[in-house]
């Protein structure tokens, strides 16, 4: 079931603290957003964009659905179908292409990889079904490509970037409330709030993060961080260097350089465990409530690939945003965070997917903290050392006065 289309109304939005858990401070029911408009979108990202060639990519389970537009026939791929209709169509039939000087607009489709951040299949189709190469035939014959896939191609496009110095964006699960809300904002405000939230917390030594859970326990992670440069997502792709957006974007991220303590992990299946992290790396899984096999399973994974177990990025969000229950958009929510396990190449990190024992596993999984995503157990408390100064940095998934004030200044 598609959620409902975030209201949009002409009221302020207005930034207050509470103390409870209810929900981030995410009202975004009282922000306005301007209706979806890739000639903005795509103008404010990829500057410039005059004489560049474009062209989109969506994954199929079978690539045999993109003859004859099959795929728009079969709900099941909505994400894809969204890519034909605000993309493709966008800029073909409503003459995005032509406003901003651009050229191409193909359409391919690759293999679908069910991972998120794997490597993807060499192998692609145009809308004829003719058999492409990604690497010999799209990455170097573009400078703009647009992903908009259901699994996150992020990491593996961003080292082919790199390669065939393209520039890009990913756009995974998309949806109606992302297309009417994260992209619909004007990213030079994106911007400025992603690097006024960096300055505030870059540099820092250590985050600590109190989650409690229903029974009143308290787990504590501890995630060094040795006074790294903090990074940020958010959302320009500007110039002519190889790179990738995340879209939606806004968020500030640390590559940690070490983990300790223990943190809860809410499972696809609903299944609830307490995870032990030392050396940087999640080394057990202890059932909390809900399907022991899920909890046996995730052991065996652990002891199998260590490497799936260590914890590459840990972020915030920056933006107000209606929660869209895709965590593309969801983990830039002000008031959330995340840590994410497994490779980190793409961020800046070292974990590359060689280093897994399994071609599969070499994934890069967000793990979201958010009240509709983890209604199990709160963030009581954040908390970040940075030399001598100490600050909290959110409570009761609300965003302190400490990052609140940085929001707020000049």
């Amino acid at each position: 079931m598609t959620p409902p289309t975030p209201k949009v109304t002409t009221t302020t939005t207005t930034l207050t603290m509470s103390t409870t858990a209810a929900a981030p401070l995410t009202d975004a029911a009282d922000r306005v957003f301007p209706p979806f408009s890739l000639e903005r979108l795509l103008r404010s990202v990829f500057t410039p964009t005059e004489g560049r060639k474009v062209c989109i990519l969506i994954d199929l389970p079978d690539l045999d659905l993109m003859k004859d537009n099959a795929y728009l026939q079969d709900p099941a791929f909505a994400i894809q179908g969204r890519a034909h209709e605000h993309f493709y169509q966008g800029l073909h039939r409503d003459g995005v292409m032509e406003q901003l000087g651009m050229h191409g607009g193909e359409m391919y489709a690759y293999e679908m990889t069910y991972g998120s951040n794997l490597d993807l299949a060499d192998v692609c189709v145009n809308k004829d079904g003719t058999v492409l190469s990604l690497e010999n035939d799209i990455y170097p014959d573009y400078d703009i490509i647009l992903c908009i896939s259901t699994w996150s191609a992020t990491a593996p496009l961003t080292a082919m970037a790199k390669k065939y110095n393209f520039r890009g964006a990913t756009l995974h699960g998309v949806n109606e409330i992302i297309l009417n809300s994260g992209l619909a904002v004007d990213y030079d405000e994106v911007s400025r709030d992603a690097e006024k939230l960096r300055l505030a917390l870059t540099k820092a030594d250590e985050v600590e993060i109190d989650f409690q859970l229903e029974t009143g326990e308290i787990l504590t992670a501890k995630l060094l961080l040795e006074g790294q440069e903090a990074q940020k997502s958010h959302g320009l792709c500007r110039g002519t260097q190889p790179d990738i957006a995340n879209l939606p974007a806004g968020e500030v991220y640390f590559v940690p350089a070490g983990a300790e303590g223990f943190f809860p992990m809410k499972y696809e299946d609903g299944t609830l465990g307490k995870l032990t992290v030392t050396g940087g790396r999640i080394v057990l899984a202890e059932l909390i409530e809900g399907n022991p096999e899920t909890i046996a399973a995730h052991n065996a994974k652990l002891e199998n690939d260590p490497m799936t177990g260590v914890l590459g990025e840990l972020g915030f969000g920056t933006q107000v945003l209606p929660i869209s229950y895709a965590d593309i958009q969801d983990e830039k929510v002000l008031g959330t965070c995340h840590m994410a396990t497994g490779r980190d190449d793409h961020l800046g990190g070292h974990l590359t997917p060689d280093l897994f024992k399994e071609h599969k596993n070499a994934t890069h999984d967000d793990i979201l903290f958010a009240p509709h995503k983890t209604p199990n157990f709160n963030i009581l408390q954040v908390r970040m050392k940075r030399g001598d100064q100490h600050e909290i940095l959110i409570e009761n998934f609300r965003p302190s006065q400490y990052l609140l004030d940085a929001l707020a200044a000049d």
